[in-house]
């Protein structure tokens, strides 16, 4: 190439534009983390192939500690307004004859429904509605991510097309939230690991008025032959899911016989099919979820079967553990190893809960052979063992394996709360009713029965946590009941919410700051945050 050529090449090649963070990907996951990341002041471009959100069947069901990332992301509003609690999960034999039943709260100890039901798109839609509104935020639609590149420890380079042409981002980070056939995981050279569960069922949604056999929970049909999902959504909008030989549309009848143990559909009732799709379930994970500052969330790093409404909930988990930890490193200048907690944490979480959905399927599917029959007759009769039912609904979530931000056994006992979310009582402060969160906002918080020590408020000042006393919340004492059972005076408070380290009972300091405050040390100031959070309810203590 000559200089001229060269000249011509430089003069020709994108300009490039600077941005804290790219994101990958407009679905539920990737607007959610950009929220979050806005409320910390980190601004965010955000990338879609579409338009308008993309109707394809989706997620309906979220649970409570989820629907709380919703509420830090600021559209629990919002989202109260399209959602249902759903009483919980049946298992139906071939006959629809009840095996088991898992109940779910209509007031979980998050604060909200145990299970809440809703339409992905219009979860989706209220989503972009909260980016349009957030001044960090900027959402591009109608692109395609063509390139995604990182040298060494430098910055990461995005480069997308539009109508207009090429463009090129030059960003701080960049989250591949951009689904199953992720752009960003093979950009980052990673591969999935099968976690041998694949099975094809034909998806539908329908909107009828006619009376629906439905007990307002979901229903999973454990018949080999023909398993099968059902639910109604909201309103008066339904979804069945069935694996089917053929996937092929369907023709009335054909759908009128599947429909049958629920619906009597005649012709001409006002029964319309929304969508009709073949969906893949599939159980993977990917074997590396970042590289740099290149990260993957949701279905870019893990696919989970829909068998206990977990995939979306996966997702979201992965944007509220990321998020402060990136905006924590960008804005105050904590260390770079902080950023490896979120692969750490997360992925075993993640394949807890992949493998719990795969056992669900097994159960529903698991073939026609004498031990597929003795799984199904094992499954009824333990689920018949009282308390069993209500254990197994709160396992779906469980703690996280210990790590720089999860500290292990101590001398007192087992890890009781740590790695654990706190809950979310209702509060009374300065006379008003709140949630919890409202009260915390989104720093580090020391919760404690006891007043604190100089030397713990020493380490709470340097987090720059709120510390607030049980007994001043009003909450009816649940918190310093949930205190006494993990065997705890004080715990300190990640601002995702999990118990970082304890105080145990008796004791004077938490039991391993050495372990995690050098991954904390900021270099910088802790910038305000964005989160509206009423001043009147924060009466922080330092005693």
């Amino acid at each position: 190439m000559t200089a001229d050529q060269a000249s011509g090449a430089r003069d020709t090649a994108p300009r490039p534009e600077h941005v804290p963070v790219v994101i990958v990907g407009a679905g539920p996951v990737g607007v959610t983390a950009a929220l979050l990341l806005a409320r910390r002041g980190v601004r965010t471009v955000v990338l879609e192939r579409h338009h308008e959100v993309y109707p394809m069947p989706r997620a309906v069901a979220i649970d409570d500690e989820v629907r709380r990332i919703l509420q830090a992301a600021g559209v629990q509003e919002e989202f109260a307004a399209i959602a249902r609690p759903a009483r919980g999960l049946r298992l139906l034999d071939a006959r629809h004859r009840v095996m088991a039943e898992f109940s779910r709260t209509a007031q979980g100890a998050h604060g909200f429904p145990q299970t809440s039901m809703f339409d992905q798109p219009e979860l989706e839609r209220l989503l972009r509605d909260a980016l349009a509104r957030t001044r960090d935020c900027e959402l591009r639609g109608g692109v395609e991510v063509v390139g995604i590149e990182q040298d060494a420890d430098g910055p990461v380079d995005v480069t997308y097309r539009d109508d207009e042409g090429e463009h090129l981002l030059r960003a701080d980070a960049a989250l591949g939230c951009d689904g199953a056939g992720s752009l960003t995981r093979d950009a980052i050279g990673a591969a999935w690991e099968d976690l041998r569960f694949e099975e094809r069922w034909t998806v539908i949604d329908v909107r009828t008025s006619l009376p629906v056999r439905c007990w307002e929970g979901v229903d999973q049909i454990c018949d080999p032959q023909r398993p099968a999902t059902f639910m109604r959504v909201s309103g008066d909008r339904y979804r069945w899911e069935f694996r089917l030989e053929d996937d092929s549309a369907l023709d009335h009848e054909r759908l009128r016989e599947l429909i049958a143990p629920w619906l009597d559909l005649a012709h001409g009732a006002d029964f319309e099919l929304l969508r009709q799709a073949p969906y893949t379930f599939r159980a993977r994970i990917a074997d590396r979820w970042s590289h740099g500052r290149v990260f993957l969330l949701g279905d870019a790093a893990h696919l989970t079967p829909p068998f206990i409404g977990q995939g979306l909930c996966a997702g979201l988990r992965d944007a509220y553990n990321l998020t402060w930890k990136l905006a924590r490193v960008l804005q105050q200048g904590s260390d770079e190893r902080l950023l490896e907690t979120y692969e750490s944490e997360r992925k075993p979480h993640a394949r807890h809960v992949i493998r719990l959905a795969v056992a669900m399927g097994w159960a529903m599917t698991g073939g026609q052979d004498g031990a597929a029959a003795l799984r199904r007759g094992v499954l009824s009769a333990a689920v018949r063992v009282p308390g069993l039912s209500t254990a197994a609904g709160r396992d779906l979530s469980p703690a996280l394996t210990v790590g720089p931000l999860v500290r292990g056994r101590t001398r007192w006992g087992g890890r009781g709360l740590v790695g654990t979310v706190c809950p979310q009582p209702w509060v009374t402060a300065d006379g008003r009713r709140a949630r919890l969160d409202e009260l915390l906002g989104d720093c580090f918080t020391v919760l404690t029965a006891v007043p604190p020590s100089p030397s713990l408020q020493a380490v709470a000042d340097g987090l720059g946590a709120r510390t607030v006393l049980v007994a001043d919340l009003g909450d009816e004492g649940r918190l310093a009941a949930w205190l006494r059972a993990g065997r705890a005076d004080t715990v300190l408070l990640r601002p995702d919410r999990v118990v970082m380290d304890i105080v145990p009972a008796g004791g004077r300091h938490f039991t391993d700051t050495a372990g995690w405050s050098s991954l904390l040390h900021t270099t910088r100031s802790t910038l305000p945050s964005r989160r509206n959070v009423d001043k009147s309810l924060l009466r922080s203590r330092t005693r």
